[in-house]
């Protein structure tokens, strides 16, 4: 692999790289966030056309010529330039931090194009900024190629987003941050105005922290994605030794053994559970998590579906669940939760962040902080408060206690009421 310092470039053709090919951005930001975009430009190098701009609202470009995986500190867009269209001229790759911290706190980090080039970079190279253009893929005499850039900026995600052609509308007086709006024109009235696009996002900081998102449709709230993902390199702090004989989750929940999970317990790798326990307005109550394949129901009652589990612990699209937001009357409330299917426990470990997307709303973030070496975490309620829908941050964990489940001590806490034995993913 080539290592590529800043302001060296080459041509992808000669670095052996085709028109198909993984951009991983790997960020070392301890005890804080770093969000990576890609910026599509025209050959003016402006965002003419939003679509092209993927990040954590927006995850892929028309044909899925760019599209974007998300995985703990970790981003991979995967790229197919033959994909693009001819306006398209230039890919830029940049992060950008919220908060009170600068560029100057990352640790190690890089940026790699498959296998053919890497381009290490960390704090030491930056001030106070709060983003940074990492890098680029540009297209020049027909020829595509790649730039290592490590340009600073000040103003984080919305300064870029202005240095590209659009710019941030002042927040609005509710709850969630306001979108975005086009920049002021200074052409002439017949010149296409900026992009509009929405950079907002709501993070849940404290628990017990709760927005509410009025319906946007005349239906209800859309198809709404609930995403759990996580640190699954295996890269982990040391841990307690694993108790003998007792692995996975049949181990963790009642102590029975009868070599129910086959011996499964990778060495320092975390596989996290998806779920939900669910309240419908007509009191009806239940669960949905692959455990026992009780994977719910999307146009039918409990209008909740999990989607297939990740056995592996390795999808970098984590663990996904839908909500069928236009039948949402139909729902009171569910606790959305995460366990330690296999792994050591070690929350601490996981960088896990649940994402909960309703469509035209800012996502809304909540991350698994302050947890210990529990098995089961309750994230975030979501609740029907005559007809908003409200999300609260709860970030509690439960651990088996004697025989009795963590599983049932979560139930017992909010109150659901629901029968609980052993199970098993089959």
């Amino acid at each position: 692999m080539n290592t590529f310092s800043r302001g060296q470039k080459g041509k992808l053709a000669e670095l052996g790289v085709g028109s198909s090919f993984p951009v991983e951005v790997d960020i070392s930001a301890a005890g804080f966030s770093a969000d990576v975009s890609c910026f599509g430009l025209d050959g003016s190098d402006r965002l003419s056309d939003d679509r092209y701009m993927v990040f954590y609202n927006q995850l892929a470009s028309p044909g899925d010529a760019v599209r974007l995986e998300l995985s703990g500190g970790k981003a991979r867009f995967n790229i197919n330039l033959d994909a693009l269209p001819g306006t398209i001229a230039k890919l830029v790759f940049v992060a950008a931090i919220d908060g009170a911290q600068t560029m100057r706190s990352l640790g190690a980090s890089s940026l790699s194009v498959g296998s053919a080039l890497r381009f290490p970079w960390s704090g030491a190279d930056f001030g106070d900024e709060k983003a940074v253009i990492v890098a680029e893929i540009y297209r020049r005499d027909g020829q595509w190629r790649f730039g290592a850039v490590g340009q600073g900026f000040n103003g984080g995600l919305s300064a870029l987003l202005k240095h590209f052609g659009g710019t941030e509308a002042a927040p609005a007086q509710s709850a969630a941050p306001a979108a975005l709006q086009s920049a002021p024109a200074a052409a002439p009235a017949a010149a296409p105005a900026a992009p509009r696009v929405s950079l907002s996002k709501v993070t849940l900081e404290k628990r017990g922290d709760k927005v509410s998102l009025d319906k946007r449709g005349s239906a209800g709230f859309g198809r709404i994605h609930v995403n759990l993902n996580w640190n699954q390199s295996g890269n982990v702090a040391p841990a307690p030794a694993p108790v003998p004989e007792k692995t996975g989750l049949l181990g963790r929940l009642s102590g029975a053994i009868s070599g129910a999970t086959g011996g499964r317990r990778r060495s320092g790798g975390i596989d996290l559970d998806l779920g939900c326990m669910f309240e419908l307005a007509d009191g009806r109550k239940g669960l949905v998590q692959a455990l026992g394949n009780a994977w719910g129901d999307y146009n039918g009652a409990p209008y909740i579906k999990l989607d297939a589990d990740d056995r592996t612990g390795s999808s970098s699209n984590g663990e996904n669940l839908w909500i069928n937001g236009d039948q949402f009357a139909q729902i009171r409330r569910a606790i959305i939760f995460s366990f330690i299917y296999e792994g050591v426990p070690n929350w601490s470990a996981t960088d896990g962040v649940v994402t909960i997307a309703v469509p035209n709303q800012a996502p809304i973030e909540v991350r698994l902080d302050q947890g210990g070496s529990q098995m089961m975490c309750a994230i975030a309620m979501i609740e029907n408060q005559g007809g908003q829908l409200q999300v609260t941050k709860m970030v509690e964990y439960f651990e088996q206690q004697g025989r009795t489940s963590a599983h049932e001590l979560m139930d017992r806490r909010f109150g659901f009421g629901l029968r609980w034995k052993t199970g098993l993913k089959d």
